[in-house]
């Protein structure tokens, strides 16, 4: 006889400075993922807007805010544009490996590397070896890892230039948390190529989503996530799919009938 489901308790966490927008604050509810059910509670919260992290699921609950929109790419209908085809030409010798979300000493190395690269004053900053095996190890889900290597000398295991915290649900993929060698000219659009990995690799899986976090309207670090198409957004009415002119009036500085810009690279959740 499997125990009864319980409700889960949900808390809101105090205001603090947002990351992304300038003069504003953020606020969290947040929800703990434990017991029998919480492969289930992770899927059914994902579905309206909550992320993972570590033993918690959490979403923005901003006062007079809602920038912070949920999305995920429709894998079945997603084709690669030209920039993307050229991102998995020039990134062909790559290979992609999945391993249990066991933390290492090179990935953690690599995560190093790209924090100073990229976000050298973030809330990551600070992280340190224990900090890291937490954030890999202490999943209540289906998680893994995926280690993206260049080809190696005989027979031995390539750099590791890139990885991804990645948790499978019954519904897709759900990026958590990706870094690579960002400070390597020889790899360029590595995030983007490892968000174009986890597609192709959800769509061979029969998995008809992947989930890239919050795309934050009017971020320039989160413009990213809106280059894989299609794509969905989740609104007051549910997941609904947005419209060309969406994403060109989204894009920062821009407006209806001009191109959508460059955006900055990968960024977090």
């Amino acid at each position: 006889m499997t125990a009864p489901f319980r409700f889960p308790r949900f808390f809101v966490t105090s205001p603090g400075p947002c990351p992304y927008l300038p003069n504003r604050e953020e606020r969290k509810v947040f929800t703990e993922l434990n017991g029998p059910h919480a492969v289930e509670l992770n899927d059914a919260l994902s579905r309206i807007g909550f992320r993972r992290s570590q033993g918690v699921a959490y979403r923005p609950s901003c006062t007079g805010c809602s920038a912070c929109v949920s999305v995920r790419v429709v894998t079945p209908e997603f084709t690669p544009n030209a920039t993307q085809r050229k991102l998995l030409k020039r990134h062909g010798d790559i290979t992609a490996t999945v391993c249990r979300a066991w933390a290492t000493d090179e990935q953690f190395q690599l995560l190093r590397r790209y924090l100073s690269a990229r976000h050298p004053d973030g809330g990551m900053a600070g992280m340190d070896e224990d900090d890291y095996a937490d954030m890999v190890e202490h999943s209540p889900v289906d998680s893994l890892i995926v280690e993206y290597r260049e080809p190696g000398i005989g027979g031995a295991p390539g750099r590791l230039v890139g990885a991804c915290l990645t948790d499978r649900q019954a519904d897709g993929l759900s990026m958590i948390y990706s870094f690579f060698a960002a400070d390597d000219a020889s790899r360029p659009g590595f995030g983007n190529y490892i968000i174009i990995d986890h597609i192709l690799r959800a769509r061979g899986a029969g998995l008809p989503y992947v989930y890239l976090g919050y795309w934050v309207k009017g971020s320039g670090r989160m413009e990213y996530k809106i280059r894989y198409r299609p794509i969905e957004a989740l609104g007051p009415g549910g997941w609904s799919r947005l419209s060309e002119d969406d994403l060109l009036a989204a894009a920062p500085g821009r407006g209806p009938g001009q191109g959508p810009g460059q955006g900055p690279g990968q960024g977090k959740d």
